[in-house]
């Protein structure tokens, strides 16, 4: 699907992490580099990389995803590929998505 996301598309807003911008970032499994959730240049490659996994284009899946990342996943899930499959699971079990 290739989804890009602006950071517009987000309903949380995030730091910019200027020192870290240009390293590399989420692209696929396996990547046990530690996840910032609170870095918009983490977040945005890490969501798209869920949300083609998921097959969705819908906000609101986005939203949910965004509020699941900040406010449920326990702070000891900190690698990228972790967070990946927390958030690809979670929103399955939420949405009654079936793994394709």
């Amino acid at each position: 699907m290739g989804i890009k996301l602006k950071p517009s598309d987000l309903f949380n807003k995030y730091h910019k992490d200027v020192a870290h911008r240009d390293e590399p970032k989420f692209v696929g499994k396996p990547d046990p580099a530690p996840f910032n959730r609170d870095d918009i240049y983490e977040v945005i490659p890490l969501l798209e990389a869920v949300m083609d996994e998921l097959g969705t284009l819908d906000g609101r899946v986005l939203n949910e995803l965004e509020d699941i990342m900040l406010q449920e996943m326990p702070r000891f899930v900190e690698r990228r590929d972790e967070v990946f499959d927390y958030l690809v699971e979670t929103a399955r079990d939420r949405f009654g998505w079936e793994k394709c």
